[in-house]
């Protein structure tokens, strides 16, 4: 069925809704050319539908960067198409990822989304992905296009970067992509390049994206993103969401009627919408792009893989590791970390698993003597009141008339999307949380409570708090994401039940539900019994007589998330000194650091191995009791460096100035930014061990001379030399022969993995594409002039063979 012809079938007004989100997440239906509602859903790391609540439950995989630490773009496309599989079951026709955009800087808050801090990385991890998900029948869309590489006033901050650096790095995996993988989407982001909103920005859109690379599909704009109707539609967004209010629908018609907007700018609209809509099989007479879905996948059995192939050891002192489980004798796990299992970043990322094993869980199970310690509490907010409390939560009506009421597990409301059975949420005004608490401990008892709006909190007949509290910034969801707490305390003796209520009227409630459900509340609470020093005490006491330590480290959801930037990279709460006193205490110190991106590590080098696990998703605990245990090889390495301090990261701005964020650095970020500089990392990308030892015995390198896009193909022979079966990613770089000050001093170039038994070699054939050795100059992509190296090694820093591209000589 030719689709300009069905848009002819379509009136302007059903044309304009069609590029209008109808609800948060869907299109309206077309039912006169057969078109059914499109669903779209956030997808990175798990897919959670139109319904966000734990009723629906999902496969939750590791992070992205978690992901990219596998260096492996073929387990990248097992992912996708598990989580293909995954919308299928919930009706989903459109996930909204991958995230692609760059770790231009270590402070940047949703780097656990992301993938790398480089471009060739981030895009063949990515180019897998997306081709995984579009193998089952459903469409990405890689995002977000383009330089949305950190949180701060991520709605309004204007990007500036010369065309040389977009083209070289925040532009180059979305190339990748969109040639290798031919996504069916791509999102706009918030922010704006160069002066223009990138919902509106027709050279980039237009111009690059579509006539230049050729990309197809359809370009739906970030949630709220789009400003202005006649702009956007000129600039090559097709999709405003969500809805149903939204600067196209009725307001573009209108445009269309007036003239500002040409038809024929509409219908091309319209058609990107119809194509996407028989790609994923919900337009009648069209043939979907794919008739036949890949075997069905385990999703449990892929998490646990992906987690524990993602683990990066960064040291191992005295092989301690692996630990033969029926000699290892008594584990002290330590840690909040360790029991409150953090498997996912936050914000976009968040879907409810059925099931999670925490680091805790998966030791227990795995090693047969294991005693754990709090230590340490890495939360800055207090935990929700939970333990001795019987509460509930009511929805009350404008004249605080109960509309419906229910039992309450702790003391958190999250009503994201949909208000829980029974309740009508046009009838709401106020909601409150209401019950009973008993202390534990006579003493000074600590509250608080989190929310947006009209706010009162009463302990024991005393009204404690009753005013109104306002987000801060231009970003709504920011202000959700990052809420500020109140806290207040109350001497209360111990065994003696105290009413508990807190009562908020929701920013968006007083005159009314806004126009889609969202109610976030929290009551929380710590006790006597939450001294740090006391926990640490009895941490380190169980540690002494332990037989090997494990402590277990990370950010929280207050320090890394969506929504917001970090301002340190180090480790919230007292864990710092947890992990100081236990190795003081135990020589025998394992410190697994759970965090999405970089954290500071001052005790690395005293304690024995440091493992990192990103945020490792549903299979948590599992995969680290697999790769503690030797059952599995941690394989990671890192997709980005790690600094020994904050203040010794290259590129830390990420705060706007008069609405304004440069990017000063130009191409050099990362380990480009770490290789010009006198300070050493603590680790550097590409780095990670295994359980054996690796030789590199050769390189050799073919020129192409038939594929235009590629430069060559080194076969690099390695042999692993130790006593176990391992695998290995073979890195190679590309390096000036001659300095150039204009250039990174050397550039990842390709990769690729391989696997051999104890005194076995194994190939790697890395394909080295043209474009590793060209720059943009002129308006154009040029030859660099000069001679180069490939460089072949186990990391940036660690480069054991090169061989010379000019004479092709090679050195060990």
């Amino acid at each position: 069925m030719d689709l300009d012809e069905l848009v002819k079938r379509l009136d302007l007004d059903t044309k304009a809704g069609l590029v209008a989100g109808q609800d948060r997440w869907s299109l309206p239906a077309a039912a006169r050319i057969g078109l059914a509602s499109l669903v779209m859903s956030d997808g990175p790391i798990g897919v959670r539908g139109t319904r966000q609540t734990p009723d629906d439950p999902s496969v939750a995989l590791p992070s992205p960067t978690a992901l990219a630490a596998c260096w492996d773009p073929e387990l990248a496309r097992a992912v996708g198409r598990l989580l293909a599989q995954e919308a299928r079951r919930k009706g989903v026709h459109v996930l909204l990822a991958p995230t692609v955009n760059l770790h231009r800087t270590p402070l940047g808050g949703r780097h656990f989304e992301c993938y790398s801090e480089d471009p060739l990385l981030t895009g063949l991890v990515g180019a897998g992905y997306v081709s995984g998900v579009q193998d089952g029948g459903v469409a990405t869309t890689v995002k977000h296009f383009v330089a949305n590489d950190s949180e701060t006033q991520r709605y309004t901050v204007d990007v500036q970067a010369d065309e040389r650096t977009l083209r070289e790095l925040y532009l180059a995996p979305f190339e990748i992509i969109v040639k290798q993988a031919k996504p069916w989407g791509v999102m706009a982001a918030y922010n704006s390049v160069n002066g223009a909103t990138m919902t509106e920005h027709g050279p980039l859109q237009n111009g690059i994206l579509r006539e230049e690379w050729g990309f197809d599909g359809f370009i739906v704009s970030d949630w709220t993103a789009t400003r202005h109707t006649e702009r956007a539609a000129k600039g090559g967004l097709d999709v405003a969401m969500p809805g149903p209010i939204t600067p196209f629908g009725p307001d573009l018609a209108a445009a269309v009627r007036d003239g500002r907007v040409p038809e024929d700018v509409l219908d091309a609209m319209v058609r990107r919408v119809l194509l996407l809509a028989a790609r994923v099989g919900i337009l009648d007479g069209v043939e979907p792009a794919v008739t036949t879905v890949p075997e069905p996948i385990d999703g449990g059995a892929l998490a646990r893989e992906v987690a524990a192939r993602s683990f990066v050891l960064l040291h191992n002192k005295a092989d301690l590791l692996p630990l033969d489980a029926t000699k290892a004798g008594m584990l002290a796990v330590l840690g909040g970390a360790a029991n409150d299992a953090r498997i996912l970043g936050g914000g976009s990322a968040v879907v409810f698993p059925e099931e999670v094993i925490s680091p805790l869980d998966g030791l227990r199970q795995a090693f047969p003597d294991v005693t754990y310690e709090l230590g340490a509490d890495p939360r800055t907010q207090l935990p929700p009141l939970g333990d001795n409390a019987d509460l509930r939560w009511r929805a009350l009506d404008a004249d605080g008339g109960e509309v419906a009421t229910g039992p309450l597990e702790n003391g958190q409301i999250r009503w994201i999307g949909e208000a829980p059975a029974g309740v009508d949420p046009k009838r709401v005004r106020s909601v409150e949380i209401a019950g009973t608490f008993t202390p534990f401990e006579t003493g000074r008892q600590t509250f608080s409570f989190i929310g947006l709006g009209q706010a009162r909190l009463e302990i024991g007949g005393t009204v404690l708090f009753e005013q109104s509290t306002m987000p801060s910034g231009d970003d709504p969801f920011t202000a959700i994401l990052n809420p500020r707490e109140e806290r207040f305390d109350v001497d209360l003796p111990a065994g003696q039940p105290v009413e508990v209520s807190f009562r908020l009227t929701p920013l968006g409630l007083e005159r009314g539900i806004n126009k889609y459900v969202w109610i976030a509340l929290t009551v929380g609470h710590s006790g006597p019994e939450s001294d740090p020093e006391r926990r640490i005490e009895k941490a380190v006491a169980v540690a002494k007589h332990a037989d090997v330590a494990v402590v277990v480290v990370g950010t929280t959801d207050q320090s890394e998330s969506e929504g917001f930037d970090r301002t340190t990279l180090a480790l919230p709460g007292p864990q710092d000194e947890l992990v100081r006193r236990v190795a003081e205490a135990n020589p025998r110190t394992i410190v697994v650091v759970n965090a999405g991106s970089p954290v500071e590590m001052p005790w690395a080098d005293d304690v024995a191995a440091v493992l990192l696990t990103w945020f490792p998703g549903q299979a948590a605990g599992a995969a680290l009791a697999d790769v503690l245990n030797g059952a599995t090889e941690p394989g990671g390495r890192l997709p980005t460096t790690w600094p020994k301090r904050t203040e010794d990261s290259p590129v830390l701005n990420v705060t706007p100035t008069d609405g304004t964020l440069r990017y000063e650095e130009g191409v050099f970020i990362g380990y480009r930014a770490w290789q010009r500089g006198d300070t050493e990392p603590a680790y550097w990308f590409g780095h990670g061990i295994g359980y054996t030892d690796w030789a590199y015995e050769s390189v050799e390198f073919a020129p192409s001379d038939e594929d235009p896009d590629i430069l060559g193909t080194a076969t690099v022979v390695v042999r692993n030399a130790g006593n176990r079966p391992g695998r290995e990613v073979v890195q190679a770089y590309l390096a000036p022969t001659e300095p150039d000050s204009e250039r990174p001093r050397r550039w990842l170039a390709g990769f690729a993995s391989v696997t051999a038994e104890p005194g076995r070699t194994a190939t790697a054939v890395i394909t080295v594409p043209r474009r590793s050795r060209q720059v943009w100059r002129d308006g154009g992509w040029r030859d660099a002039v000069g001679g180069h190296r490939l460089e072949v090694g186990r990391s940036v820093a660690d480069r054991r063979l090169t061989v010379d591209l000019s004479a092709g000589t090679v050195a060990g």
